[in-house]
């Protein structure tokens, strides 16, 4: 518990740069900005057809006594409804990584000369970094569709779904963020999430903490910047568990 709580500070701490490198910060916003609007609209036009998905998904259920139906189709919601918020998540993130690099590179700089004083230099090229950013958006889906499966379990699916997809979708996020920090070291994938699994409550911590946040309304937008320093600072601390 303490390691997650670590961890969660991590991110906690990013929130911070705003009023070291507030001008830096801001201008991380506008990638999310843009974004979290385009996921904002696709989630929202979900939303408004989840009773009409229900009942078509259960069409058996038509028959059922009324209170059983509304249980069956209202935990089925809630189970689309969370993978969909989930993968939207990982896709946010990968997109935004893309989207706002200039300025997340900038944020990521800033972080390392602050905390050792020299940036490493080890680029892995672009076919790295777009194979990253579709390896999160697959995992993504993955951890939403497991989510959406569980979702059908009687009476606790919805919560248990919801529990799972976060753990995982957390654990991806903590993934994805600090491989800008560990690559630029020569760190390869593999190795990354080695080192991830030797500090993996602090890892979850800092990623379930980042996924909540961004399961606030606009938190996404505020919370990406701040995680690119957390990022950074995850990935140091993981390297000197390792050592």
């Amino acid at each position: 518990m303490n390691e997650m709580l670590r961890g969660a500070r991590l991110l906690l701490g990013g929130f911070g740069w705003f009023t070291r490198r507030p001008g830096l910060m801001l201008l991380g916003l506008v990638p999310a900005l843009i974004v979290s609007a385009a996921l904002t609209v696709a989630l929202v036009a979900l939303a408004s057809m989840l009773v009409p998905l229900t009942e078509a998904i259960t069409p058996f259920a038509d028959d059922w006594p009324a209170v059983w139906t509304v249980v069956l189709r209202v935990a089925l919601g809630l189970a689309v409804f969370t993978g969909a918020l989930l993968l939207a998540a990982t896709t946010f993130t990968a997109l935004t990584l893309i989207v706002g690099e200039p300025f997340y590179d900038r944020i990521w700089r800033s972080v390392e000369i602050a905390d050792t004083g020299t940036v490493p230099e080890h680029d892995p090229g672009w076919r790295a970094a777009l194979a990253d950013a579709t390896s999160l958006i697959v995992r993504g889906a993955l951890a939403a569709a497991l989510a959406f499966a569980l979702g059908f379990i009687p009476l606790i699916g919805g919560v248990v779904g919801t529990v799972t997809g976060v753990l995982l979708s957390g654990w991806i996020l903590a993934d994805e963020l600090s491989g800008r920090a560990l690559t630029a070291r020569g760190i390869d994938r593999r190795t990354r999430r080695r080192l991830l699994r030797s500090a993996r409550g602090r890892a979850l911590g800092f990623g379930i903490m980042t996924q909540l946040c961004f399961l606030i309304p606009l938190g996404a937008v505020f919370t990406m910047p701040a995680a690119v320093v957390g990022a950074a600072r995850l990935a140091a601390s993981v390297r000197k568990t390792e050592a």
